[in-house]
Formats: structure tokens, C-alpha cells, sequence
């Protein structure tokens, strides 16, 4: 995690630098900075505006920390307070360290559990209000984060939340084999809210139901050379819609070394913040099964064909096969894993 940590005395400037060297031990990247003043002093970073700080720090991190008041804080936050699942975790401890509270984005973005790691290290106490922790209900938002789940359907998610904190039986659907006992909770109808756990776009359901989709989708990816990335996004973005496959399964892209530089791919590539893997023909034409030829691929690249053996190359079988479209060509491979119901263990890939 990427934390930024500030403190407006001494004493706070103290406990600031124990917590930042912690949080160094733990992994995580840390930034600290004061105000300009006590910056001097301590020989430190040094901001004239605590509010611009905050600001620019919501671009950059992950998590700002304070030490200090709370009141200080959210003045210095609430200019820049959007979503709770894009903002950063925000967390404040005062300067005995004798209280930590998580102000912010306390399940997605994490603020309950730094909360909780400030309060180990001071000997303090974590202040945690959100309802489901207070009453042990099941938290979809922290378990599809845990799971690497993308979590669609924002009101469906306060639904499901409100239902089991009423006590009321949900349901739970998944695409994929469940390891595990079930969340208190969900059982038997009837079923006021319930999730899904699938990598098809969203389909109506009889109640609110927030959709979990786990990243299964490798895209196989051919292109002329030059083929700008708005075209590779529009047949890619045709291509998931006619297959009823969700955007945000698609985890990778994978592709022939030749494509390696090329800009639209890549471009397309950091647009939709996936890697890009690249195959040489011999490790393309090695790969086993029966794909879609064409005499004119093999002529340019050495290899019958580029986006299907790619997408099976990078893992998963084939579920959509070559589709081809202005220049661009597209195939998609899936895998398929358990997802454990267990909150410390991962999605288990075949």
C-alpha cells in the first residue's frame, strides 16, 4: 500500500515517523510531509496548503494517514471526498495514539484494516462504525476486494447489506464451484437480495443483486500494423457484447512478440490497465488444438494463426473464436478455477 502520512506537532511528527517506519517494515511505500513550518524544523517535506496536500494525495495514494484531530482531517478531505470505491482509505490517530478512526472508504479501500494495524502498533484501540463490522455481517465489498473481485452494482451491494443486517435470507449464485461453508445469512428462500458470482455481463434478476466478477477472460489479439486503439477497443468491445462476457473479467492480453511495440495495442492495453503477453510464432505454432487458419497471417507472422493461439497460450480454453473486424482480429479463453468461501484464501485456478 501506498501511504501518506502527515502530523502538525511535534509529538504527532514523532509517532508519525514510529508508524511510517512500521508500515516500511510491513512493505509498504510511505511518503510523510508537515506543514511548512514544523517541515523546517524536523528538516522534512513541507506544504504551505494541508488541503491542496490532501487533494494531491487522493491522485497518488492509496491511503492518507493523520495524526492529529479528526475535525482537521475531514476539513482537509472534504473537498476531494467522491466514491467510497475509488477515494483512497483515509485514517486519523490522535497523537497519544489512544485512538484510531477510519474516516473513508473503510471496506474497498481499506481504511478499517489500517485502522486496525495503527492501533496494534500504538496499543490503542480502532474506532470501527461500519454497520457490518459492528454487527459481524457478511461485507461483499471487502470480500470481492479480498477475492480480487470486481464488484458491479453499487445499490445492489447496499441492498444485500441492509437485508443481512435485517436478518433477512439471501441468496448466492455462482457460475464457478464454491469451496467452503456458507456466509451467515445466506440459505434457503425466500430471498430478499442476494450476488452472483459470474463473468457474463449483468442480467436482471427478482431481487437486488450485486454482480462479482472474478478476472477469468485472456483476450488474443491481431492487428494490422498501425491500427489505432479506439478500432482495437471498438472490436474487442463488440466482440465481449455479442459473447455476453463482462469487460471487466478480461484480466490480460496476449498476442505474437511482433506486436510487441505496437502503439495502438499498447495503448489499448494501458486504457484498460491489463498486461500485454507476447508469444513467438514457434511457441504459437507448438500450441495444441485446432484454430481458425489463414494463409495470409502465416505469411506475415510464421504462424496460421496469431489471436486464438495466443489467447489459449496465456491459459484457458477456447471460448470465443477468431472474430475479425477493420483489421483487427479477436478470440477469448477462459479459465476456470474454485473461489473459496474462506476470507483468507484465494480464487483456485485449474
Amino acid at each position: 500500500m501506498n501511504v501518506a502520512v502527515t502530523a502538525f506537532t511535534r509529538r504527532g511528527a514523532a509517532l508519525a515517523e514510529e508508524l511510517a517506519a512500521a508500515f516500511q517494515r510491513d512493505g509498504d511505500a510511505v511518503q510523510i510531509a508537515y506543514p511548512r513550518r514544523l517541515g523546517a524544523e524536523l528538516h522534512a517535506m513541507g506544504y504551505d496548503s494541508l488541503t491542496e496536500w490532501a487533494g494531491e494525495r487522493f491522485r497518488d495514494c492509496e491511503a492518507l494517514l493523520f495524526v492529529g484531530a479528526c475535525g482537521i482531517a475531514v476539513r482537509a478531505i472534504a473537498p476531494h471526498v467522491k466514491d467510497k470505491f475509488t477515494d483512497p482509505a483515509v485514517v486519523a490517530v490522535d497523537e497519544g495514539g489512544a485512538w484510531t478512526v477510519p474516516l473513508l472508504s473503510g471496506h474497498v479501500g481499506g481504511a478499517n484494516e489500517l485502522a486496525r494495524r495503527v492501533a496494534e502498533h500504538t496499543g490503542g484501540a480502532a474506532a470501527i462504525s461500519t454497520a457490518t463490522d459492528v454487527n459481524g455481517v457478511f461485507a461483499v465489498d471487502l470480500w470481492a476486494k479480498c477475492k480480487g473481485l470486481y464488484l458491479d452494482g453499487r445499490t445492489e451491494a447496499r441492498s444485500l447489506s441492509s437485508a443481512l443486517l435485517r436478518g433477512e435470507s439471501c441468496q448466492i449464485e455462482s457460475d464457478f464451484p464454491l469451496q467452503g461453508e456458507l456466509f451467515s445469512g445466506f440459505g434457503l428462500g425466500p430471498w430478499t437480495a442476494g450476488m452472483a458470482l459470474s463473468d457474463r455481463v449483468k442480467s436482471p434478476r427478482p431481487i437486488p443483486t450485486v454482480w462479482l466478477v472474478p478476472p477469468t477472460l485472456t483476450l488474443g489479439i491481431g492487428c494490422r500494423r498501425g491500427t489505432p486503439r479506439e478500432v482495437i477497443e471498438r472490436v474487442v468491445e463488440h466482440t465481449l457484447d455479442e459473447a455476453g462476457l463482462h469487460p471487466k473479467a478480461v484480466f490480460q492480453v496476449s498476442t505474437i512478440d511482433l506486436k510487441q511495440d505496437e502503439e495502438g495495442l499498447l495503448a489499448f492495453c494501458e486504457s484498460w490497465g491489463l498486461p500485454l503477453v507476447t508469444w513467438t510464432a514457434e511457441e504459437l505454432l507448438a500450441v495444441p488444438g485446432s484454430f481458425t487458419p489463414s494463409d495470409f497471417v502465416r505469411s506475415v507472422t510464421g504462424v496460421d494463426n496469431v489471436c486464438e493461439r495466443a489467447a489459449v497460450k496465456a491459459g484457458g480454453t477456447l471460448i470465443v473464436p477468431k472474430q475479425s473486424a477493420h483489421g483487427v482480429t479477436v478470440a477469448v479463453a477462459r479459465r476456470t478455477g474454485t473461489i473459496s468461501l474462506d476470507w483468507k484464501e484465494g480464487i483456485l485456478w485449474d
